[in-house]
């Protein structure tokens, strides 16, 4: 390939593992850029990585996103490679998951731990196999669209997904909103199959199970929010007016059978569930045509930059 490849590898705390990373995409990738991105870690991580010829830089805002953020604005490069520093992804499936982007057929390329059943057997993590099935299943639900591995950390973009790419995340919610932004922008995705092995002893997870699963899922309903307004407020207001004829029902039931508003409290409820669910439905209509004006501005964006790249 005569294009370039930048392998790009955010660290925290990877010192037992990072040197044989860093060693097998060097194997596997000889022409590419190997870029370790350090984010404050206590051990020796960034000493181990250059020391094996990886480009060492440091991120000092801790947070995954934070790091992906620096790497994708800082680097150039035709065909990106994002992988964890924790050697629980395989360097042989690299090629694989470059091929549909050099082929013109995917701009992400996803590393699917799941579909062979290999993320199953290896893992040994509670609730992780289920938080990942549950965020699957609400962007299907949201957005029709059904990865076989969202959470995965093994990804491959070419040049146009990742520089125009907005990363607003600043922790592990990184996955989800490249997933949400690559569906909701409709850019080609590709899950490819790839062996999982889990962490080798003393290498530790820093994903909170709980604590970035909530972080994951208000990031899911934040970007449903910002993606599709329309539809994040038209729930709203249907909950909204439903509650608001559940409680006044029996008010006008009892109105027309008396001729008398007995129950002043539920009606005032009432109009007001039902007044509150009309703004609802008011807020999301203007934001729909804001998110629409907005993404239309991107895709010219898009084109500009495209034109500008291949001049």
């Amino acid at each position: 390939m005569s294009e370039s490849i930048a392998v790009l590898i955010p660290c925290y705390n990877e010192a037992v593992t990072i040197a044989k990373v860093v060693d097998d995409f060097r194997r596997e990738l000889p022409e590419a850029a190997i870029y370790v991105y350090d984010n404050n870690s206590k051990d020796d991580t960034a000493k181990i990585a250059a020391e094996h010829g990886a480009i060492v830089r440091r991120e000092p805002r801790q947070g995954k996103g934070n790091v992906v953020r620096s790497m994708f604005r800082d680097i150039d490069a035709d065909y990106y490679i994002m992988v964890d520093g924790d050697d629980t992804y395989p360097a042989e499936a690299a090629r694989d998951l470059i091929a549909p982007l050099a082929a013109g057929e995917a701009d992400m390329t996803v590393g699917d731990r799941l579909s062979n059943g290999s993320y199953g057997e290896e893992n040994d993590r509670a609730f992780h196999g289920f938080g990942n099935d549950l965020v699957r299943w609400l962007i299907k639900a949201i957005y029709g669209f059904a990865f076989d591995d969202v959470m995965t950390g093994y990804r491959a973009f070419n040049r146009a997904f990742v520089k125009t790419m907005p990363v607003l995340s600043e922790g592990f919610q990184i996955e989800t909103e490249l997933s949400i932004h690559a569906v909701d922008k409709r850019w080609r995705i590709i899950d490819v199959p790839i062996e999982y092995r889990d962490r080798p002893e003393g290498s530790y997870s820093k994903l909170s199970t709980f604590g970035d699963g909530a972080k994951v899922l208000k990031a899911i309903a934040s970007l449903f929010k910002e993606y599709k307004p329309l539809a994040f407020f038209g729930w709203i207001s249907l909950i909204l007016v439903a509650l608001g004829l559940i409680v006044g029902i029996p008010v006008i039931t009892a109105f027309v059978a008396t001729g008398v508003v007995l129950r002043i409290p539920s009606t005032v409820l009432a109009v007001g569930l039902v007044f509150c669910g009309c703004l609802s439905m008011t807020a999301g209509l203007i934001l729909d045509s804001v998110a629409k004006a907005n993404r239309k501005q991107w895709e010219l964006e898009v084109y500009k930059f495209m034109s500008k790249d291949n001049e």
